[in-house]
């Protein structure tokens, strides 16, 4: 059985025996994030099941977007869109830019992305069109807490996002959940 199709068969059970106790209204609401807030953290698996937790939030609290090693690549990347969508459709007051201690994408290169690349069947001119690009990107990244920094810089000074959100900075243990403040809206910088 392929992976698709142990999840189209779970799928099944739930949509014959999963909760579906929601109301026209839970419906409508669920869209809006509870808490007004938005977190922009790494993809990192083993921030499933322990960032909300952690942070003491349930489903529907917060819009997440995520993000390999939660880096902004631009003024108008993917992230920032997201956030302006989160703030000006969705109602979010305040981001949270979560990274984590031991973090896999600060070993990460752009000579380490191309070999892998090769090693998978991309073409070296296609590789060449993007070398700059991951060089830019992936050889950038190299401490998670100066990651975290950088992102609530480039978000508060972002000409997209309004001056009254706060951007707080955090760092989540992947194995314990503790949390760090990083930077906080007020402007301040706290480190363990």
């Amino acid at each position: 059985m392929s992976r698709l199709d142990e999840i189209l068969a779970a799928n099944k059970e739930f949509v014959a025996h999963g909760k579906h106790d929601y109301t026209a209204e839970d419906i409508a609401a669920s869209k809006l994030p509870k808490k007004k807030m938005a977190i922009f953290t790494c993809m990192d698996t083993r921030l499933t099941e322990i960032l909300e937790p952690a942070m003491g939030i349930q489903r529907g609290d917060a819009k997440i977007i995520r993000t390999v090693g939660n880096y902004l690549t631009g003024e108008f990347d993917a992230v920032i869109r997201s956030l302006m969508v989160a703030i000006y459709e969705l109602g979010v007051e305040e981001i949270f830019v979560v990274g984590h201690y031991e973090c896999g994408m600060a070993k990460t290169t752009a000579e380490s992305l191309a070999a892998a690349m090769r090693a998978h069947g991309v073409t070296e001119d296609a590789i060449a069109k993007v070398h700059g690009e991951l060089e830019t990107w992936a050889d950038a990244f190299h401490d998670p807490v100066e990651n975290v920094k950088d992102a609530v810089k480039k978000i508060e000074q972002n000409p997209y996002i309004p001056k009254n959100i706060k951007v707080h900075g955090l760092m989540i243990h992947p194995r314990t959940g503790q949390l760090d403040v990083i930077k906080t809206a007020s402007g301040s910088s706290l480190t363990k």
